[in-house]
């Protein structure tokens, strides 16, 4: 999921995924964890707000705090439903119609449980025979199928209204058993959705496009995930867009825990150094440190300069390390 299509915000929101995972071997790598800005930038800065989670949710922290970034929440004011933020029809050009996204992937079968894989490498020429292949099956419930890109389908009907689904990054690399869509506000939708994931299992298994998959040592691409759905009430107003690096997310996904301590220093060396720096101007900065469970935001006010040197003095102490911080998300 990127922000880049948004608006950039006025106040500079630096939101990172994956900051902190919660496999055992990323949560030993904490306190080797080098980041001597992140250290002094949380010294700057105050916590605003905590969104407390579990392992378990649909919808991942980093998800939760981008949409309330974006002001993509309901009439209300208030959040979506864990797994029902509608982010397929938040990026497009008609949102009230009920739409979500379908990824082609690769279930891995075992002994006792299926667990969703990147289908990676995906090209157009894999992916769309794939994709006509799925499309007709999808007309005959009323389900219109755009091919967006070779590792995102765009689908839209009123079967995807009220839906309830996990994000992609939540299911990646674990069993898809508990992850299934599932939605009380409407049933028959969520049936259908199944029965659609089942068709695409069984026209994909036998499609000559895995056979060069299997003949060019790739995961073949069995199936399809289904994310993002939903609808909104109206048009979202013109949205925010933090700067949302994805050099983590991509680490953790892979389980990569090297890479994802690699990151890390590359991300306190450019992404968190000018946030500092403009902590330390006095400068509004925002900075959101995402987790699997739980995500936390903190900000600054602009100061004068007797309030900095002040702010200064008060932070002489040492503040308590980053990994600490991490290890709590």
């Amino acid at each position: 999921m990127s922000a880049s299509p948004m608006a950039p915000e006025a106040t500079p929101h630096l939101l990172i995924p994956f900051a902190s995972a919660s496999a055992p071997e990323c949560r030993a790598i904490g306190p080797q964890l080098v980041t001597p800005h992140l250290n002094a930038l949380l010294a700057e800065l105050t916590p605003e707000d905590t969104d407390a989670g579990n392992d378990h949710s649909l919808s991942l922290p980093h998800e939760r705090a981008l949409a309330q970034a974006m002001g993509l929440l309901q009439p209300d004011g208030t959040p979506y439903g864990d797994g029902m933020i509608p982010w397929a029809a938040a990026h497009s050009n008609d949102p009230a119609t009920p739409q979500a996204w379908f990824t082609p992937c690769h279930f891995q079968v075992g002994m006792e449980q299926v667990t969703l894989l990147d289908g990676a490498p995906l090209d157009d020429a894999h992916a769309r025979p794939l994709f006509d292949a799925l499309a007709p099956f999808c007309a005959e419930d009323a389900i219109t199928l755009r091919y967006e890109s070779a590792t995102r389908w765009h689908a839209s009907g009123e079967a995807l209204r009220g839906i309830a689904c996990a994000s992609l990054d939540r299911v990646m690399g674990r069993p898809v058993d508990a992850w299934l869509v599932e939605s009380p506000a409407n049933p028959a939708g969520a049936q259908l959705l199944k029965r659609l994931q089942s068709e695409a299992q069984m026209l994909f298994y036998t499609h000559t496009v895995n056979d060069a998959r299997e003949a060019a040592r790739q995961h073949i691409i069995n199936g399809i995930w289904i994310s993002g759905a939903g609808a909104l009430p109206a048009p979202l107003a013109p949205p925010t867009a933090p700067d949302m690096p994805d050099t983590l997310r991509q680490a953790a996904l892979r389980a990569d825990w090297a890479a994802w301590q690699a990151a890390w220093a590359a991300l306190d060396a450019t992404a968190i150094k000018p946030l500092l720096d403009a902590a330390r101007r006095g400068e509004a900065v925002t900075l959101s440190l995402c987790g699997e469970r739980s995500a936390q935001r903190w900000v600054n006010a602009p100061r004068s300069a007797g309030a900095r040197l002040g702010h200064f003095f008060k932070n002489l102490r040492s503040p308590a390390p980053a990994w600490k911080v991490l290890d709590s998300l």
